[in-house]
């Protein structure tokens, strides 16, 4: 398994976002009191919980949030384009599509790829399903959980050419990456690659984070709205 890596170096996130742990806790204070008492710890409660916190981001903000990532055919294109092992076009597996802004800009450069697009939020899901470039023949999204359910449940074995985890890792807790590697290493053929972009110890986002008292573990955030990040 390779792996090809493209830190973003800088990067910011709306000043909404970044309220105070406690500004967070007296919001849904709640809903913290009942997952405090079933997880003890903090970065427990807020991974089991998630999926819905990523529901509710994209139900406020459907797939306006994100641009769509048309610098992947200039950066990774050598990885995406036909070549003599995979003639009729490679198998993408997308982790934590989103909205699709991976999936569409893929989709619309390479007629014969086929990319398998899996989100822990089931809002996501749909609206990769309601996008009007939508076609069941060029893309399978589905709901999973990749800390947790087995890819082999949805995907063959070794049958992926090519794995993107764009700003992913980082929404999960450091403890469980080495899960997650492990879980996609199941259907990623051996000479497979996995690309990965995200966060970097020192980006601006995170030094906010830590700035705001927002820490709930060891590299691991908490943002206002619930979702994750952690320093790779």
């Amino acid at each position: 398994m390779k792996v090809e890596r493209n830190h973003r170096i800088s990067c910011s996130m709306p000043s909404i976002y970044l309220i105070s742990a406690v500004q967070f806790h007296r919001r849904f204070r709640s809903t913290v009191i009942q997952a405090g008492r079933k997880y003890p710890n903090l970065d427990e409660c807020y991974q089991k919980n998630s999926s819905k916190f990523w529901d509710n981001f994209y139900k406020l903000h459907k797939n306006k949030f994100f641009k769509d990532r048309h610098y992947l055919e200039k950066d990774w294109g050598q990885y995406f384009s036909d070549d003599a092992h995979s003639p009729n076009g490679k198998v993408v597996l997308e982790v934590g599509c989103g909205a699709g802004n991976t999936i569409f800009p893929l989709v619309a450069a390479y007629p014969k790829i086929y990319v398998q697009a899996c989100d822990i939020s089931p809002h996501a899901v749909a609206l990769v399903k309601s996008h009007l470039e939508f076609r069941e023949d060029r893309v399978n999204a589905f709901v999973c959980d990749v800390t947790a359910d087995n890819l082999l449940k949805r995907i063959n074995p070794s049958s992926v050419d090519v794995i993107t985890l764009i700003f992913m890792l980082s929404a999960v807790s450091p403890y469980k990456m080495p899960g997650i590697l492990q879980n996609i290493k199941r259907v990623l053929k051996p000479d497979g690659y996995v690309l990965l972009r995200d966060y970097a110890v020192g980006d601006f986002a995170q030094v906010m984070l830590e700035a705001k008292n927002q820490m709930i573990g060891e590299s691991f955030y908490v943002r206002g709205d619930g979702t994750l990040a952690s320093k790779l």
